[in-house]
């Protein structure tokens, strides 16, 4: 019996259809990832004490200090144009003044046993951040 040989495959008109689909695909996905910019609008701080939001402090314009109080504990938090410090607090373990200042958007100041959040947000993008954490 003799063998088959394999038909020999050429690109047709149908082939560039795909092709011209799938590049555009690609090319309307990357516009809707990379098009949005980064972080726009002015860097905020939002204090969320027992996980409610009490306060929404914008950086630029309001410099100074504030005190917040949760569960039984104090904090004295200075707000300033390039980020936010807790100064002092009154709670046992002090990790939330051992943070030092946080200036960039997504740092976040936690008080664990005050139950007090500080998080920021908006302001521009940090070129130096990794665009995807996996594992």
């Amino acid at each position: 019996m003799p063998m088959r040989r394999s038909p020999k495959l050429r690109p047709n008109g149908w082939d560039a259809l795909v092709i011209l689909a799938v590049v555009l695909l690609a090319a309307a996905c990357a516009v809707t990832v990379w098009g949005r910019g980064g972080g726009t609008g002015e860097l905020t701080a939002v204090v969320s004490i027992d996980g409610r939001e009490v306060e929404r402090v914008a950086l630029g314009s309001a410099a100074g200090e504030r005190v917040y109080a949760g569960n039984g504990y104090t904090l004295t938090v200075d707000f300033e144009p390039g980020g936010v410090t807790v100064r002092e607090a009154d709670c046992p373990t002090q990790d939330c003044v051992h943070t030092g200042t946080i200036t960039r958007s997504g740092q976040s100041i936690v008080c664990l046993p005050g139950r007090i959040i500080i998080q920021l947000t908006g302001g521009p993008a940090d070129a130096s951040a990794p665009d995807v954490v996996i594992g």
